[in-house]
């Protein structure tokens, strides 16, 4: 039998309402107000006359009147409840406003995100095993202590290797510091390299939660624009030539967010040249390198032997599953050392127990074997997408279909309100996000629309809505 939270019940012993009066109706006013519901037991008469400090007697005289009044009703050998057959009660608007907000959550059955795996694919039996063996070591009480606050060793050395064989770096385990994923190195990168009064560039249309990151920390963004091939250099170069507390360009240049182009060779050169003669930092978000459908993944800016300053960020979380936090930064000794230290204020470490639990699955070959398979899945998909899009869409948007990662970037020829398209299709049931999640001082017009998680059923039915509102 569940029983309530002790009532908070002030008493005025000084008022000229009787005490026995004042108990009942502070239990009047908690029914009325949803504090307490139909159903809900009430203390028993000695525990509530002892946390009023008053005498029992008077206790038994409120529960008296609340019971005759109908409030309240007693069962033998059970206790006294709120009864079952009070009337429909209005609540507070506060309560009206939450209970609102709840329906209105509930209403999206159908949600296009920002390009999230589909977390049913995620090796969660393997995962599980991998924990059951942890904790079947003999030697099993090593991994619940401290350790480094940069990560397990063993992890960041697979990290390394990872980074050295299949991503064109050249670093090792000590340039490497693990995190609770790709937020958390995007915070501790931007307060060891930023201070108040810096300024940061940024992609337009970009990733909010990385500029939310480096205001934190006291800077000032400037939007650079995106074109077909990334973003603009000669913007960046003009920037460069007006400030001179430029400090940091942050970059998402494999599959840029939120529209799925991928920054050109030219570029990227001439970014590195411009870096190392303005002496700022490529920060480079690489947050779905993994999911590439083309020959293979462009190698990341930061495996150039020319670039001097960078901060590499990837994750984890992707490739197991959004709700297991791990993500990782390589950069140079002197700036891990910086992290580290800020780490420890914030998070004395990582999860040590994760951590070795997924490098028992990469040991064993089983993170390869789901990457795999999950890329074949969402290659499918992509093309089922791109499919529909044609079907439905062909004479009214503008997109080109991405080499890899989990989403869509599209363009409406027309001139519309694409925020207006937003709230309609949310009043359908139908989430995407919102333009103006993407934008420095404007809405940009287009959509990001993520596919892997959704059925080939559920993304037609969202296509075929967008497209009777374009």
């Amino acid at each position: 039998m569940l029983r309530p939270w002790p009532l908070e019940i002030l008493l005025d012993k000084k008022s000229d309402k009787a005490i026995y009066l004042q108990i009942a109706d502070a239990v009047i006013d908690a029914i009325k107000t949803g504090k307490l519901v139909s159903g809900n037991a009430l203390p028993g008469s000695r525990q509530l006359a002892q946390l009023l400090k008053v005498n029992r007697n008077t206790v038994v005289e409120a529960l008296d009147v609340l019971t005759a009044e109908g409030w309240l009703e007693t069962f033998d050998r059970k206790g006294t409840f709120v009864t079952n057959a009070l009337p429909k009660i209005d609540h507070s608007l506060e309560n009206k406003k939450e209970a609102k907000t709840i329906i209105e959550e509930q209403k999206s059955y159908l949600v296009f995100d920002d390009g999230l795996p589909d977390s049913r694919l995620a090796p969660m039996n393997d995962l599980a095993r991998a924990y059951r063996e942890l904790f079947s070591r003999k030697s099993r009480w090593q991994i619940m202590g401290y350790s480094s606050e940069l990560g397990n060793l063993e992890f960041r050395k697979s990290i390394t290797q990872m980074l050295n064989f299949k991503r064109g770096m050249s670093i090792s385990h000590e340039q490497i510091c693990i995190t609770r994923g790709s937020q958390m190195a995007m915070y501790l990168a931007s307060h060891c390299i930023l201070e108040s009064g810096d300024f940061v560039l940024v992609e337009n249309p970009g990733y909010k939660p990385a500029w939310e990151t480096f205001e934190n920390s006291g800077a000032n963004l400037l939007p650079i624009d995106v074109e077909s091939d990334g973003l603009n250099v000669d913007q960046v170069e003009e920037y460069l030539q007006k400030h001179q507390n430029i400090k940091a360009i942050y970059v998402t240049p494999h599959h840029q967010f939120p529209t799925t182009v991928t920054l050109s060779l030219k570029k990227r050169l001439k970014l590195i040249e411009l870096s190392n003669q303005y002496n700022f930092t490529i920060i480079e978000d690489d947050y779905d390198n993994e999911f590439h459908f083309g020959q293979r993944p462009i190698l990341p800016i930061s495996s150039y032997s020319a670039l001097k300053n960078y901060i590499y960020i990837g994750s984890f979380s992707k490739i197991v599953a959004p709700a297991l936090r791990i993500g990782y930064l390589a950069s140079s000794n002197e700036n891990i050392q910086k992290i580290g230290k800020h780490r420890k204020i914030i998070d004395v470490q990582g999860d040590n127990i994760m951590e070795e639990a997924i490098l028992n699955l990469i040991n064993d070959g089983k993170i390869k074997r789901h990457l795999k398979k999950a890329n074949l899945i969402y290659k499918n998909k992509r093309d089922y997408f791109e499919s529909i899009l044609n079907q439905y869409l062909k004479e009214k948007i503008i997109f080109t279909k991405p080499e890899g990662g989990l989403a869509f970037w599209i363009v409406p020829k027309s001139e519309i309100n694409v925020l207006d398209v937003f709230e309609k299709l949310n009043s359908q049931g139908i989430q995407i996000m919102s333009p103006d999640r993407f934008s420095f001082n404007k809405t940009i017009k287009g959509f990001r629309l993520g596919y892997a998680s959704l059925s080939e059923k559920q993304i037609e039915e969202g296509i075929k809505a967008l497209a009777k509102l374009l």
